[in-house]
């Protein structure tokens, strides 16, 4: 076997899937530093920041088979122990000295404004022009400096590095444009040199000129195009963030409703607390009513009206308690507090308070499979089967550990079974600790 190296060797990656779908399977477990493509081979390697992380990507993997796009791709430790120079020429990147940068943000959890890249990028020289704009690797912006010599010892300087802590990882290359064409000076792009420069219209489409297919700006729709198109939303960069800046098909993100209707409910087995553990997959709950004049109903307040649009979506037709849910936006903007509303607004059980990216990307339709996290360190595959299998009959399970904490898939014969063990034991306690669960993605165990 290849002995451990913090790069790690990627087989059979074809030509649909990007870098950005790469460092999504690896980011979990730690900061990815270099990313090389090697298009001809079908191949890519990826270093770690050192071998710990390298070492649990592989792990994990051993035991759940990476897929992206519906293809397997197959991972080994690469025979190098440190990507050089040479090996990232040989995916032909952009490396030939230039006064302008093309850079690449990875992992971006927080908006990335022209202000915030001046500020990076202006210690390094004289900035001239900033232009941002989303593409399919990620967010991006071209900056230009008065000079190459400024360029040069900026990319010498932050390849590689973290804007804000643990996030917004750059990826510098040369571009290779001679000068950048910036139209007008707002939160997208700015022409230093020039302050006068209008800050564009109201409601005009926002296509740079000149950039092809690089001019869907972040945070702006034009038209047809799929990006995130709600500045309104503190947690836009999040949502960017998880869907690579476009938005999961049949998403609008424009919708404003909080609100969501529940009906064909099972009124003998559901209530407050489990309507919350299988919404609260989707969004932060606010607060929930079960009716009392139409029992097999109920109102769950979201977050925000994104949150409920993916509930909505993804929830719509599921299986719980042997009936279909009837899943809608309801024509109550909000649920007004009383004796008979369950509030969850201060729940820590809330999971998008923290790693919301993360959250976001995670969400789907109920799957067979359930992800449990949190567990108990000493947690046996027994016990976590002893927890769950009055729901329905369990298929496989699989127990493995990420970045030094115990976690398991289970695997159940039908969505409604796993639906079922989410609804009625996320939060619940197993060896002391309350556990998290939520619906894998995964194919099979």
């Amino acid at each position: 076997m290849t002995e451990p190296s913090k790069v790690i060797h990627v087989r059979n990656v074809g030509h649909e899937i990007s870098e950005n779908d790469l460092l999504q399977l690896f980011q979990p477990f730690g900061v990815i530093t270099k990313l090389v493509m090697l298009r001809a081979k079908n191949q890519a390697l990826i270093q770690m920041q050192d071998i710990p992380p390298a070492v649990n990507a592989l792990q994990f993997y051993a035991n759940v088979q990476p897929a992206i796009r519906g293809r397997n791709v197959y991972v080994q430790f690469s025979s190098h122990q440190e990507l050089t120079t040479m090996d990232q020429n040989a995916q032909g990147r952009g490396d030939e000295p230039n006064r302008i940068l093309l850079v690449t943000i990875h992992h971006m959890l927080y908006p990335i404004t022209v202000e915030v890249l001046h500020q990076v990028f202006s210690p390094h020289g004289f900035v001239e022009k900033i232009v941002t704009f989303q593409k399919s690797a990620g967010f991006q912006a071209l900056i230009q400096y008065q000079s190459r010599q400024s360029a040069v010892a900026a990319r010498t300087t932050l390849q590689g590095r973290n804007i804000y802590d643990g996030c917004c990882q750059l990826d510098i290359q040369f571009s290779n444009l001679d000068e950048l064409q910036v139209n007008y000076n707002n939160e997208r792009s700015r022409d230093f040199t020039n302050p006068n420069l209008p800050s564009e219209q109201k409601g005009r489409s926002s296509q740079q000129s000149g950039y092809g297919d690089a001019g869907s700006m972040y945070g702006i729709q034009p038209s047809g195009a799929r990006g995130v198109a709600f500045p309104q939303m503190a947690n836009a960069a999040a949502i960017a963030a998880a869907f690579g800046g476009g938005l999961p098909p049949g998403i609008s993100g424009t919708n404003d409703r909080c609100t969501v209707l529940v009906s064909n409910l099972n009124p003998d087995r559901i209530d407050e607390d489990k309507l919350f553990n299988l919404f609260s997959i989707y969004g932060n709950i606010v607060r929930i009513k079960l009716l009392r004049n139409k029992p097999d109903h109920a109102l769950v307040q979201m977050g925000d009206g994104f949150q409920a649009e993916l509930a909505v979506h993804f929830l719509k037709g599921a299986m719980l308690f042997e009936k279909r849910l009837e899943v809608n936006f309801s024509k109550h903007p909000n649920i007004t507090q009383g004796a008979d509303t369950h509030e969850y607004m201060n729940s820590n059980l809330n999971r998008f308070n923290r790693n919301a990216a993360k959250n976001y990307r995670y969400c789907c339709s109920p799957t067979k499979i359930i992800h449990i996290s949190s567990l108990p360190q000493d947690v046996t595959e027994e016990e976590i089967v002893n927890h769950m299998e009055e729901h329905g009959p369990i298929v496989n399970t699989k127990v493995f550990e990420m970045n030094g904490k115990k976690q398991a898939l289970v695997m159940f014969e039908s969505e409604e079974q796993a639906t079922e063990a989410l609804v009625c034991k996320h939060a619940s306690s197993l060896g002391g600790s309350i556990i998290r669960i939520s619906f894998s993605q995964l194919q099979t165990v």
